[in-house]
């Protein structure tokens, strides 16, 4: 197709060069005139032009003492004549050529729109005069990078401890390259010893992958050309589910709820459920409730099993099971009878105040701790224990009164002792005064 072009532009050129008068014996045009000229000489060289595919370019040549010969514009890489004078030759739409008539040195511009990355390469302004004078301007067409999705991959499922191949393919000029990211930024593992943020290469091939490796990878082709592209490949890796299980044995006293959990990891998303000792599915009621919430990674799962109000019938064995595609497992949950959790009376600052001083008769410890954890703030208290502790409170301020007296000072003890010697004297003559009247009414 290329060489049909130049013949027909080269037809074209040929009869052009006839209706001028000139000899198209060879590649240079004779003036049919005799009179000596001076001849044509290019005043400016072509400037080299780095354009971006789609912009519009314009290349000048500049030459003084054209007089009747002619200019003509070449490409070079593609042995195409593009304009000869003010005739256009090429077939290309997006070419024009132009010149200004009122400079001193005639310009021709050559005018290529909506630049391809086809236009690129040398571009070759030539006078014909008897040696033919040439001189060239070079044509950059940068590119920004493309991903070719024909060439590249797609979203892949593969089994877990496979190996999975990348690829990503992009055109661009300059040539893009290519560099691979984890799309939530975390590490690449290429195998068990190299594991890097960043990989670069149109390739991307990771050893044995892992459910750890599951998430969108993204291929980012980039040149000097903005912007740059990027592709994301979903990668999705399948196994057979697996349990987790906090607590295997679960113990609660009668009438009282409980809940319990089981954790699962799948892909594709398992479907889970629980189910009693004789194999009946559990289903969400007044006496169980199920719940279920998608954690991070999202393979992974937890399961909730609330039982109400639990009765002697709850006890024994409940499981929770999980099924996916690849494979089942189930695990086992042993729900026992167990006492109920014993409350302690929890003092006030004050009734904690009177039985730490010293003084006192009754020792109370400060707290209690069961199974390591300090309930001291966190028992209830019945009403009934509220009030033996008020009890306690009067027998503690009773008995108090009477070491109050043990602990005063040795001469007020003395003094008191003293005190109470002197009443007991007064006392005692009293007695006598009224003994002695008495007798005397008696003899009268």
């Amino acid at each position: 197709m290329v060489l049909q072009n130049y013949i027909g532009a080269l037809i074209l050129l040929v009869s052009f060069l006839a209706s001028l008068g000139v000899s198209s014996n060879s590649n240079v045009i004779i003036p049919s005139t005799n009179v000596i000229t001076e001849e044509p000489e290019f005043t400016e060289v072509i400037e080299n032009v780095t354009v971006p595919a789609g912009r519009n370019v314009k290349l000048a040549c500049s030459v003084k003492n054209l007089g009747s010969y002619k200019v003509a514009w070449m490409h070079f890489e593609q042995s195409a004549i593009l304009t000869v004078h003010n005739h256009v030759i090429t077939r290309n739409p997006r070419i024009s050529v132009t010149h200004d008539k009122h400079d001193k040195y005639k310009t021709w511009f050559l005018h290529i729109a909506n630049v391809q990355e086809e236009d690129k390469g040398r571009y070759m302004c030539q006078i014909n005069t008897v040696t033919a004078k040439t001189q060239f301007g070079y044509v950059h067409v940068v590119v920004p990078p493309n991903i070719d999705d024909s060439l590249s991959s797609s979203d892949i499922i593969v089994r877990e401890n496979s190996n999975v191949t990348l690829k990503c393919r992009a055109h661009g000029s300059p040539q893009p390259t290519i560099k691979w990211k984890r799309d939530d930024n975390s590490k690449i593992n290429i195998n068990k010893s190299l594991s890097v943020y960043e990989w670069s290469g149109d390739v991307l091939e990771i050893t044995k992958i892992s459910r750890l490796d599951m998430g969108a990878y993204l291929c980012i082709a980039s040149n000097t050309v903005p912007p740059s592209v990027s592709k994301k490949i979903k990668v999705s890796v399948d196994f057979s589910p697996m349990l987790q299980i906090p607590h295997q044995l679960v113990g609660v006293p009668l009438n009282y709820n409980v809940t319990l959990e089981c954790f699962t990891e799948a892909h594709p998303t398992s479907l889970n459920y629980w189910t009693r000792d004789d194999g009946h599915m559990i289903h969400d009621s007044k006496k169980y409730k199920t719940e279920q919430s998608v954690g991070v990674p999202s393979y992974r799962t937890h399961m909730r099993l609330t039982i109400y109000n639990v009765q002697h019938s709850d006890y024994g064995t409940i499981k929770c099971v999980a099924k996916n595609p690849r494979g089942e497992t189930d695990g086992t949950i042993r729900l026992y009878l167990s006492t109920p959790p014993t409350s302690a009376p929890v003092p006030t600052v004050e009734n904690f105040q009177d039985w730490s001083d010293p003084r006192s008769d009754i020792n109370i410890v400060n707290n209690t701790t069961i199974n390591g954890h300090n309930h001291y703030n966190s028992i209830h208290v019945p009403d009934k224990n509220i009030k033996q502790l008020s009890n306690l409170n009067e027998i503690d301020k009773f008995e108090r009164k009477s070491t109050e007296k043990a602990s005063w000072p040795i001469e007020e003890r003395f003094n008191h002792a003293n005190h109470c010697r002197k009443n007991s004297n007064l006392v005692l003559i009293a007695t006598l005064v009224v003994l002695i009247i008495l007798q005397i009414s008696k003899f009268k």
